[in-house]
């Protein structure tokens, strides 16, 4: 998958657990699992927001583009 989710990263960098943060922003333990493992097929813009908010970042902190390989045979 194209987009990176790096909110591990940026937990350990604020010293936070995913429970405590999942706690904070109203969402399941379960959840905040699936988006930090890149498993999230989409995450809603008032998670971004509240994740943003308690991490004190920018969305660009958390997620990153990297194109695919290209392969011929995907045609």
């Amino acid at each position: 998958m194209p987009i990176i989710v790096n909110l591990d990263v940026m937990m350990a960098k604020r010293k936070i657990s995913g429970g405590e943060l999942a706690q904070r922003i109203g969402i399941t333990p379960a959840n905040l699992s699936i988006l930090k493992n890149n498993k999230a097929k989409a995450v809603r813009f008032s998670t971004l927001e509240a994740i943003c908010r308690e991490l004190k970042c920018q969305p660009s902190d958390l997620l990153k583009y990297e194109e695919e390989p290209f392969d011929p045979m995907d045609k």
